[in-house]
């Protein structure tokens, strides 16, 4: 069932920004903005085939799903112009998800640490990903000549909302991390673990 929702989440991704590109673009820049989904929903899949790794069907569906809000639903669709709190969420959303990453990488390493390095771990992992994500908008404004980091209405205050939201994102799973892992309680951490193993 969860492959299904995946090639279909992919599927839709392509087949509307194929239609956006048609019906819509008419420079270099907007076809490779909305072109570049194929790459960007399909990565862990080519990272899969690449590595010969294999990366589990919920996993793959948690990345997919981020990208088809953030990428398909926020530029290609274009919803980052249109709701203005959208963007926002994305971060946040990207900071639960790099939380994720970080505890995955916990999980694979099986080493046995103490709960500071694990919840300062997610947090730094997290807080580079956003840093990551940020040099990447800057060079994207130096090169393309667009303002994705909206510097020239806002300075440096879009930057660093979305850092701080990200950030927020990654406190959040800290906090169920270290009470489910203190506890008996199984919850999101609890669930996720169980998938990934």
């Amino acid at each position: 069932m969860i492959k299904k929702i995946n090639i279909s989440l992919i599927i839709i991704a392509i087949l509307g920004s194929l239609y956006f590109t048609i019906t819509r673009d008419d420079n270099i820049v907007l076809i490779l903005k909305d072109m570049s989904i194929v790459i960007t929903i399909s990565a862990l899949y080519i990272i899969q085939k690449l590595f010969k790794i294999k990366i589990t069907n919920g996993i793959n569906l948690i990345y997919i799903i981020f990208v088809f809000i953030a990428h398909f639903l926020g530029v290609i669709c274009e919803l980052y112009n249109y709701i203005y709190w959208f963007d926002k969420f994305v971060h946040f959303l990207s900071g639960i998800v790099a939380s994720f990453v970080a505890i995955y990488i916990l999980i694979k390493l099986k080493k046995e640490n103490s709960m500071f390095f694990d919840i300062l771990f997610i947090l730094s992992i997290t807080l580079a990903s956003a840093a990551f994500w940020e040099m990447f908008e800057y060079l994207a404004s130096y090169y393309f000549s667009v303002d994705p980091q909206k510097v020239l209405v806002t300075g440096i205050t879009d930057t660093m909302h979305d850092i701080i939201v990200a950030f927020l994102g990654s406190i959040l799973v800290s906090i169920f991390y270290y009470f489910e892992t203190v506890s008996n309680y199984k919850l999101f951490i609890t669930k996720f673990i169980k998938m990934i193993k």
